[in-house]
């Protein structure tokens, strides 16, 4: 492997390799696949029970398996904690070089992202500030009627389209919810449809095809309302 780590130790917690599945699978499965059936096989497993521990639905997992789904970060990062398996060798199984020292998990995903947005001409930090900006805007529409018409009209289509699970899909459900509901403040409703309208209507500022990351953007902005609400008007979701 091109992986240079320091140690396959995170926290004092020994993580298992799987070397055995470091090629590409000769049954025609995908790398990421081969390594998640491994590590389930080894733990003695069913897809029910991954899918428990991690969020992910069962048709999901398998089709990440087989190779028909490709994983995104969530899945990866999903994987990697329920199954013991290093994030670089998940990285590194869906085509992302890995080749850094690192002692902390979560600055090691942060650099990660930097590295595959700047390789597709974006920068992260740009990322945030096109965002706010983009958020400020729909903040705005979100306090008119066509506002609120597009964002009853286009959630659950917009779900649907993203087929996804997870905690963002699910506070996305409760932010909606939330801005539906009759008791709702006149001043968190807007706060509540910037996200929505972004979701809707705002071309991705990280391209869906910014392979695994695509949907990064959509987990942001949910993160920023989730924060804001939290912070602001002492809401949590």
């Amino acid at each position: 492997m091109n992986i240079d780590i320091a140690s396959n130790k995170r926290g004092g917690i020994c993580i298992k390799e799987y070397p055995e599945f470091n090629g590409i699978p000769d049954d025609g499965a995908s790398q990421l696949g081969a390594i998640i059936n491994a590590a389930v096989t080894k733990q003695s497993l069913s897809l029910r029970k991954l899918s428990t521990l991690s969020g992910i639905c069962t048709s999901s997992i398998s089709r990440i398996i087989s190779g028909k789904q490709s994983a995104n970060i969530h899945h990866l990062q999903q994987f990697s904690k329920c199954l013991d398996i290093p994030i670089e060798q998940l990285l590194q199984a869906v085509g992302v070089e890995v080749n850094m020292n690192t002692s902390s998990n979560s600055e090691f995903i942060i650099r990660i992202i930097q590295d595959i947005l700047k390789s597709n001409g974006i920068e992260l930090d740009d990322v945030i500030i096109d965002m706010q900006k983009e958020l400020k805007k729909c903040e705005q529409y979100a306090k008119t009627e066509a506002g609120k018409e597009v964002i009853h009209s286009g959630f659950y289509s917009k779900i649907k389209e993203l087929n996804g699970e997870g905690t963002i899909i699910e506070q996305l459900k409760k932010l909606y919810e939330l801005f539906c509901s009759d008791d709702i403040d006149s001043s968190v409703q807007p706060v509540i449809g910037s996200t929505l309208l972004y979701l809707i209507l705002t071309p991705d500022v990280i391209p869906d095809y910014v392979f695994p990351i695509g949907y990064l953007d959509d987990a942001i902005a949910v993160s920023m309302t989730v924060d804001r609400l939290s912070n602001d008007f002492n809401i949590t979701i």
